[in-house]
């Protein structure tokens, strides 16, 4: 299979070789274990070079799998890069349940937890590079991957408030405002655009928004 370095075409690609849209059957040990030699080599790759150190082709031969078992597994790099930054928060997630937060309101500890994320991310911004920028260019059909992401990113937020069953219905919505703001600081501090303590800022800003969300209209917040 031809090498693909363009990753707009990468990303479109996989709509002409996904031969159905239909749901996998559940991987096999096997089958995760090999994923499992897929993603650490990408994450290896990426930490080496970026985005572009990325190739299906290297990716393949670094996990000791076939070009075709590797893309039967992810159609594109684009799809590869996306679930891999949802096995670097899946493996992130484990590690902050080992040390929760200790904020006194849900803002202070999402914020913290976040900035924890963020500075995880920050020892590796090569990778963290490559993985936003796969999550840019991300279509439609990477959908499933983009969702496993955000699922997971929703997820350690939960956590850090308390768990789903003590969030209410304003702060969920919160939750989302500050999934997109915590990714676009991402964003903007890979590309030069903002500071650390700018980063830091804008994230303790809008986690405020949960304190908000939980005092309600006419009762107090707490640090806000």
């Amino acid at each position: 299979m031809t090498k693909v370095d363009n990753p707009e075409a990468e990303a479109i690609a996989p709509q002409r070789r996904s031969p159905s849209l239909a749901p996998s059957p559940p991987l096999t040990e096997r089958q995760r274990e090999r994923r499992r030699r897929i993603l650490r080599a990408t994450a290896r790759l990426a930490c080496r070079g970026g985005f572009e150190a990325v190739q299906m082709r290297e990716v393949a031969e670094s996990s000791q799998v076939a070009l075709g078992t590797l893309y039967r597994y992810f159609p594109s790099k684009v799809h590869l890069l996306v679930a891999t930054m949802h096995d670097q928060l899946e493996r992130l997630h484990g590690t902050l349940r080992k040390s929760p937060p200790a904020g006194d309101t849900a803002g202070d500890r999402v914020a913290q937890t976040l900035m924890r994320a963020f500075g995880a991310l920050q020892r590796e911004p090569r990778l963290a590079e490559a993985m936003a920028r796969a999550l840019t260019f991300a279509d439609r059909s990477v959908s499933p991957e983009v969702d496993q992401v955000s699922r997971q990113t929703t997820a350690i937020i939960l956590d850090a408030i308390g768990g789903l069953e003590d969030a209410t219905p304003a702060q969920l919505s919160a939750v989302r405002v500050i999934e997109h703001t915590w990714l676009s600081t991402l964003i903007t501090w890979l590309a030069g655009r903002a500071s650390l303590t700018q980063v830091r800022v804008d994230i303790e800003t809008v986690c405020r928004l949960l304190d908000l969300a939980e005092a309600g209209p006419g009762r107090p917040a707490a640090h806000v």
